[in-house]
Order: structure tokens, then C-alpha cells, then sequence
């Protein structure tokens, strides 16, 4: 059935209907700042992860460069621990040189005196008469001088004689005894404790004796 308004006015709407457009109205109004409001929070949190990325970005490269700085420091360090093993090897090298040259130098000294001494009394005993040389010991700042004379006198006469060297500060007789095994010719054993001089002055008499003789 057709109906007619002869009122000329709009018909009133129901209720559900004007709910629905209210509803609609509202949406419109309030839909656009929401988007924008979404919009800005996606752009803060790019640029955030952006800054956090290349934040992350500096300090891998800053961690690679300390990592390059101590591996080069490594390296120095290993080549100077190198350097220091080969110098302290050539030192040691050096010094046990040092020690033999020093043993060497103490062999050929401790030699020279004994030869020299041997040498002195040798001569001294040589240039006695009635004195023959059995044994000879040197402990050091004595020597001990044994033999065979054919007198008193010539033993008295090597004592003398030893002196004269200046090699010694003192010549004393330890014992003299007749030999009662020789029947053809009598001979007397002997014995002497000799003090030797202070080392300069025995050197200074060996050279002023050997520039006499």
C-alpha cells in the first residue's frame, strides 16, 4: 500500500537508525588523529631502532679496533719478549766467556808462581855447595824445603843463600839429623820452613835479581 505525506515533513527516523548514524559521525570525527597518532608512533620507534642499529654499528666497530690495538700489542710485546731472550742468551753466552778468560788468566798467575819459585830455589841450590834438593812444597805463604847436605855449614850456607833471593822473609831449620844409612861419606837430611815475602816485594827482588845476574 502507498502512503502519502501530505504534511510535507520528513518523516521521523527510528531510533536504531539514528544510533547508527551517530555511531557513523562519530568515527569520522575522531578516526583521522588516531591514524596520525599511530603513524608517529611507527616513525619514532623506526628512528629509535634506526639510532639503536647504528649505535650498535659504532661500538662493534670501536670493540673491532681495541681487538686490533691488543692483538698489535700482543705481537710488540712477543717480539720484544724475543728480543730480550736472544740479548739475554748473548749475555750469558758472554759472561761464561768472561769466566773462562778469568779461569785462564788465574791458571797461567797460580802457574807463573810455583814455576818462578821452583826455579829460584833451584838456582840457590844449584849455586851451594855440598846441598842437594829431595823435595819441595808450597802451602801457600810457606814452603816447606827438604834435602841432603854434606855439612852443617853448607845447610847454614843455603839458609843464608835463600834469603839473599828476597823471596822470603825468614828461613828457619824444622830438623837436621845425620844419615846412618850412607857408611861411604857423611850426609846430613834437612828440613826448612821458608815465610814468604809479601808479594810486591818478592816481585820487586826476583826483578832486581834478575837484572844482577
Amino acid at each position: 500500500m502507498i502512503r502519502i505525506n501530505l504534511l510535507g515533513k520528513a518523516k521521523p527516523k527510528s531510533k536504531r537508525a539514528a544510533a547508527a548514524a551517530g555511531g557513523a559521525g562519530d568515527f569520522e570525527s575522531t578516526g583521522s588523529p588516531n591514524s596520525l597518532n599511530v603513524l608517529a608512533a611507527i616513525i619514532v620507534l623506526a628512528v629509535t631502532a634506526a639510532g639503536i642499529y647504528w649505535y650498535q654499528g659504532q661500538l662493534t666497530k670501536q670493540a673491532a679496533a681495541v681487538k686490533a690495538q691488543m692483538d698489535a700489542a700482543k705481537r710488540e710485546a712477543q717480539s720484544l719478549a724475543e728480543t730480550k731472550l736472544r740479548f739475554e742468551q748473548r749475555q750469558k753466552i758472554k759472561e761464561e766467556y768472561e769466566t773462562r778468560v778469568k779461569v785462564i788468566d788465574s791458571l797461567r798467575a797460580s802457574q807463573a808462581g810455583p814455576v818462578e819459585m821452583l826455579t829460584m830455589v833451584s838456582s840457590t841450590v844449584n849455586h851451594t855447595d855440598e846441598v842437594w834438593l829431595n823435595s819441595l812444597n808450597d802451602a801457600g805463604t810457606n814452603v816447606s824445603v827438604e834435602g841432603v847436605a854434606l855439612s852443617t855449614n853448607a845447610v847454614a850456607n843455603l839458609m843464608t843463600n835463600l834469603m839473599k833471593t828476597g823471596y822470603f822473609k825468614s828461613v828457619e831449620i824444622k830438623e837436621t839429623y845425620q844419615d846412618e844409612q850412607e857408611k861411604k861419606l857423611q850426609a846430613f837430611n834437612f828440613s826448612l820452613n821458608c815465610e814468604k815475602q809479601a808479594q810486591p816485594a818478592a816481585a820487586a827482588a826476583s826483578t832486581s835479581t834478575g837484572k844482577k845476574s
